[in-house]
């Protein structure tokens, strides 16, 4: 029978993420973020979805990437900033289509869980790809 893992009260109580196996994320690009694999792609199985919750401390950011497929992003707690200039708050649903670059970090810290349908490819922003303060929300 397949595991099923459930995350109580994650948006009612204030989601306790003490207990849970975070792992520094160390690749060209990041800083600071932590995560937790949900379910990960797994090649014998043709699946190339993933889902993770991230942890960013204030400060923290990814790497800039291009989406290969669709990516939903659900704010837990704290402030996720776009590269754009927005800012997503707890609770605010995120769903960027495949071709969406961006680089997401967090000035003031938050958890995200992050839901891909395909991997990520990793890019170069070009001219005005990154930019901050442009607006407040979605």
């Amino acid at each position: 029978m397949p595991d099923v893992t459930v995350f109580r009260d994650v948006l009612r109580s204030g989601f306790d993420q003490t207990d849970l196996p975070w792992v520094p994320w160390t690749e060209p690009g990041r800083a600071g973020v932590e995560y937790v694999v949900l379910w990960g792609p797994d090649p014998a199985e043709d699946e190339d979805s993933a889902s993770l919750l991230l942890r960013f401390p204030p400060g923290a950011h990814g790497d800039f990437h291009e989406h290969l497929g669709h990516e939903l992003m659900l704010v837990l707690d704290g402030t996720l900033d776009h590269s754009d200039g927005r800012r997503f708050h707890r609770g605010d649903l995120v769903v960027e289509e495949p071709g969406t670059r961006h680089q997401m970090s967090s000035a003031e810290g938050c958890t995200v869980l992050a839901v891909r349908a395909r991997p990520a490819a990793a890019r170069t922003p070009e001219a005005g790809e990154i930019t901050t303060g442009v607006g407040a929300g979605a």
